[in-house]
């Protein structure tokens, strides 16, 4: 090697020794490893990246691409003396500090390092050193086999989601588990499921770890074998089929693309909105391989519900649910009260069944109400609700449809946009606007609404106040309205405040307010609160005491 290329290799070495010398430095190693037994070491992996001035070693395989970051000067290397003389070299230094530290329980079971150089042509990424540490790896499958029987298959107790954070991993590793035992693998992850029903927050947790899992399973592991994977940091991954791509043994149970099916349906069933398109991805991938059982799913929806739940017929109505495309087709054979009472007890049925929150309806009904409140999207779902709304009788059950089907940042899927609202939304303007019993409704509707990308309830804000006024009933929930309003909602209720009554009355409830809250329920009525102060100052007694009490509410005296 010359001059700058000896220089170059030090500079590697340097950041090398600097990253383990800074591990073994580290005093929480023990008690990282002792939170559960299914963790056998802490580092599985670190990834060199040279550039000339700017080299450095890093352990997380979730950075963002370093394409854009430029080398202080030009590489000495050419692409072939990278894996030619570079990477033996920077193998053997490694090798050297991991020779010390593979009892530690600083290293995992398996251990990779990879490398990207700037070369004279380019860069170059390459898997350097890649080992493994076969006693380890035994003791970890025994700990697995033990931690399963234990406390899942014996077990009756909830489960710690630190504990499937690393057990979902585990099953899915090829490293581990060459062949994966799929229908096990299944029964454990429902097993998880079923032991922590009952605390919800945590049983989210779980689900997120084991979608997380069968989701890096998917794209690393099983689409490789039948797709080329164009990978994409910002959006989704694109798929192109390999010529010669076919499934073995289609017909037969417990093959591996039976568990490509079941992560689909746990995204679609239990991820954001935003993510469940990763799911369908899924079962669009599985039906070009020829898997029927995927072609059903499309068409009628997942196993997750029975054919009763998912398809129900009479004289007055039939309805269709497709859990694969979140989509309720319903269809009024006769318009009348009875066939929106089936219609909406089927639906509130599969969502307390597990049917995913964010969904659409499909209607075909003669009839073409909507709600008056302008703004909202002319939406098949708005229109089921505006037309079963004109029915006093299933005013109760589209209460108890609302509480059940309200989830902060969820969504009915044919809006989009400042048109977007949460599911409950169209049931709970319409029995918002119909009378005082539904207020407390309304309430806790706009306590879970999401206002950062959700605009509609604003509308219904000035149609409610429009409609009941300031009064003893009405006065907390328009503050419950306010309390999520924008700065773009303009509320024309200061003349029905001229009353000192209802100004009395609206006063009290502000004065229960923090400042922010205050000034945010203050806002859409006067404006800033300085334009308040001024008309406080010119007007007369009473009246003048009570608007400076707004103003002091706000925090502005």
């Amino acid at each position: 090697m010359n001059k700058l290329q000896e220089e170059a290799l030090g500079e590697m070495k340097t950041a090398i020794h600097k990253w383990f010398d800074e591990q073994e430095n580290r005093k929480d190693v023990e008690a990282t490893v002792k939170r559960t037994t299914l963790q056998i070491g802490i580092f599985n992996y670190i990834m060199l990246d040279y550039r000339p001035g700017r080299t450095h070693v890093d352990s997380s395989r979730s950075r963002g691409s370093d394409a854009g970051r430029r080398s202080m000067k030009a590489s000495p290397f050419t692409r072939e003396q990278i894996l030619q003389e570079v990477q033996p070299l920077l193998a053997d230094i490694v090798k050297e500090k991991l020779d010390r530290l593979g009892t530690s329980p600083l290293i995992d079971y398996r251990f990779t390092f990879q490398g990207t150089f700037a070369t004279t042509e380019g860069l170059v990424k390459i898997t350097v050193l890649e080992t493994v540490y076969e006693e380890k790896r035994q003791q970890l499958l025994d700990r697995i086999q033990s931690y399963i029987e234990k406390r899942l298959e014996k077990g009756s107790y909830p489960t710690k989601p630190l504990e499937t954070f690393f057990l979902a991993r585990h099953l899915l590793d090829p490293y581990l588990f060459p062949e994966p035992e799929v229908a096990r693998t299944i029964a454990i992850f429902d097993r998880i499921q079923e032991l922590n029903k009952e605390r919800v927050e945590a049983l989210a947790e779980h689900r997120r770890d084991i979608i997380h899992s069968l989701t890096r399973w998917a794209e690393n592991t099983f689409l490789p074998h039948y797709y080329h994977v164009i990978r994409s940091e910002y959006g989704s991954n694109e798929y192109e089929i390999k010529p010669d791509a076919a499934l073995e043994n289609l017909d037969e149970p417990n093959q591996p693309i039976d568990l490509l099916l079941y992560g689909a349906v746990m995204i679609i069933r239990y991820e954001p909105n935003y993510s469940k398109s990763k799911g369908q991805t899924f079962l669009e991938l599985a039906k070009q391989l020829g898997c029927g059982k995927a072609v059903r799913m499309l068409k009628e929806g997942s196993d997750s519900f029975s054919q009763e739940d998912v398809h129900m017929r009479d004289e007055w109505v039939e309805c269709k649910a497709n859990d694969v495309f979140s989509l309720f087709t319903v269809v009024i054979r006769k318009e009348e009260a009875a066939a929106y009472e089936r219609a909406i007890s089927f639906i509130l049925s599969l969502l307390r069944k597990g049917f995913p929150k964010s969904y659409k309806i499909k209607l075909k009904s003669s009839v073409r109400e909507a709600l008056p409140i302008k703004g909202l999207a002319k939406s098949d779902t708005h229109r089921f609700f505006a037309n079963a709304l004109t029915y006093p009788e299933l005013h109760p059950l589209l209460e108890e449809y609302a509480r059940e089907a309200m989830v902060e940042f969820e969504w009915y899927e044919d809006t989009e946009d400042e048109k977007s609202v949460m599911p409950g939304s169209y049931a709970v303007f319409g029995l918002g606007l119909s009378g005082e019993r539904y207020f407390p409704l309304v309430e806790a509707y706009m306590a879970l609404v999401d206002d950062e990308h959700q605009l509609m309830h604003d509308k219904f804000t000035a149609v409610f106040a429009a409609t009941h006024g300031v009064t003893e009933r009405s006065t907390p929930t328009l503050v419950a309205c306010l309390l999520r309003s924008h700065d773009s909602l303009k509320l024309k209720i200061q003349t029905e405040l001229e009353s000192e009554d209802k100004l009395l009355l609206f006063v009290k409830h502000i004065e229960a307010l923090s400042d922010d809250e205050a000034e945010r329920v203050l806002y859409p009525i006067w404006g800033e609160t300085e334009k308040l102060a001024a008309l406080a100052r010119k007007a007369q007694e009473p009246r003048k005491e009570l608007l400076l009490r707004l103003v002091k509410a706000a925090g502005k005296m």
